[in-house]
């Protein structure tokens, strides 16, 4: 697994943040997203979804990877902890003040790092508002934010609906944020891509998306010097 480590300036300890990437893999976009994360203070690692560095460019083989992965949570797990592993063995990095934050597949992982118990400060979910095994939320320690497009066909109202109806049940304390006429990946910049239904961005919304984000940050796991 080839992910990204992104170190702010200054001497440690600093709060750490996992970046989960969307389906697709990670690429430079979520690199630069780490460094913007940087450069605000915090330890970033964007990790690797598929091995190698992957990313993948067709929809169809994107999909073909990620649909059993999203119905594996110990893998989805696993994948997590060993990202975590890394973020934490780096000497900047302060181990009691990690949050997670991940956008579709990645979420996904996020979440499940909650549901295991992981000690973190803070979740954050964008097109990920997925749920789990039946009582497993209760393990969740943390605020979770989740951010989704009002017209998402991945995430439509009665999967949001379930999602929160999970984190109330589990007692966490959850925010659910519903963009507007954004569809799925929203946040994400035009690229090199097939085009896919349903799929859009929507660059104001993105930029609200970010700022949530950071604010969930800034709350949970403050940088301090």
């Amino acid at each position: 697994m080839i992910g990204h480590l992104a170190l702010p300036a200054g001497t440690g300890p600093r709060p750490g943040v996992l970046v989960g990437p969307e389906g697709p893999g990670l690429n430079d976009f979520q690199r630069r997203r780490a460094d913007a994360l940087a450069e605000l203070g915090y330890v970033a690692l964007p990790f690797d979804l598929h091995g190698g560095g992957h990313w993948f460019t067709d929809p169809e083989e994107m999909l073909a990877r990620t649909t059993p992965l999203l119905a594996d949570p110990d893998r989805l797990r696993d994948i997590g902890r060993a990202a975590l592993d890394v973020l934490c063995a780096e000497p900047l990095t302060d181990p009691d003040r990690i949050a997670a934050v991940g956008y579709g597949t990645g979420g996904a992982i996020a979440l499940e790092l909650g549901r295991a118990g992981v000690d973190l400060r803070a979740i954050g979910t964008v097109n990920a508002v997925t749920t789990g095994r039946p009582g497993e939320a209760a393990h969740i320690r943390c605020p979770v934010w989740a951010g989704v497009g009002s017209e998402d066909p991945i995430m439509p109202a009665e999967q949001r609906d379930a999602f929160a109806a999970e984190m109330q049940a589990a007692g966490v304390d959850w925010r659910l944020v519903v963009y507007g006429r954004a569809l799925h990946a929203f946040h994400y910049p035009p690229v090199d891509q097939t085009t896919v239904p349903g799929v859009a961005h929507h660059p104001r919304h993105a930029q609200r998306a970010w700022r949530d984000i950071v604010d969930l940050l800034t709350e949970c796991v403050p940088v301090t010097e």
